[in-house]
């Protein structure tokens, strides 16, 4: 599916301004993995909101996964349109599917929604206006779309997801997040219809002049992540 670029001139214009900073309201823990397996991180992530109490500190995971798709508790399996041998996963978090592989940053927030204040529709715009933020610091203009979660970029008239997201709360803790894509393999999205939606572009931040590598992406994502998160 392509989406007009018409459509969002205003949220092209949102993303050119950004945020106004606000007061800080809880601490956050930033811890780098670099490549893990899915299937553990992911268990990791159930276990550490399983085990979290009032007085846990709120925690951003930033990683990369080995090549893999994901696919949400309403997903369905005919957005896989062929096996191409990358294993698909059935995961907890909202949306369709989805594909991770080296060289796309992947931070998870394991944030306490209620501590901070937040609902889950408020903290999907933060996540997105950190992406929007980070892009724009670096010359390229990103928009939401309405119904659609996740960043996209201007390609030719149309727009291309360029980060994804998807989230789980349970008693107030949120766990999974976002995945951005830098400087990696696209071809795998050839097998999927991303976010359930055929024929959408993808695209990634080194096709649009973007010279940071993946960890440099890492670290700048995380504090734009950082600053939305610590607003009251």
């Amino acid at each position: 599916m392509d989406f007009p670029l018409a459509a969002s001139r205003s949220a092209l214009d949102e993303g050119r301004r950004g945020g106004s900073k606000r007061a800080v309201t809880s601490p956050l823990t930033r811890r780098t993995f670099g490549q893990l397996a899915y299937e553990p991180a992911w268990q990791a992530m159930i276990n550490f909101t399983a085990r979290r109490t009032a007085n846990t500190p709120d925690e951003l995971w930033i990683c990369e996964h080995p090549p893999v798709y994901t696919l949400g508790l309403a997903g369905k399996a005919e957005h896989l349109l062929y096996d191409n041998g990358i294993a698909l996963i059935k995961i907890d978090r909202g949306g369709q599917i989805t594909y991770h592989g080296p060289g796309q940053v992947v931070i998870y927030l394991l944030i306490d929604l209620a501590r901070r204040g937040l609902r889950v529709r408020e903290l999907v715009r933060r996540i997105e206006q950190a992406v929007i933020d980070l892009l724009a610091e670096n010359g390229v203009a990103a928009v939401r779309m309405d119904g659609s979660p996740g960043v996209y970029v201007a390609q030719g008239e149309c727009l291309a997801k360029i980060a994804a997201l998807g989230l789980r709360v349970r008693k107030n803790g949120c766990y999974h997040g976002l995945s951005l894509n830098v400087d990696m393999d696209l071809a795998p999205y050839k097998a999927i219809n991303p976010c359930g939606y055929a024929g959408m572009a993808v695209t990634q931040t080194r096709d649009l002049g973007i010279a940071l590598s993946p960890a440099q992406t890492a670290r700048a994502l995380a504090g734009h992540l950082a600053e939305q998160l610590e607003r009251a």
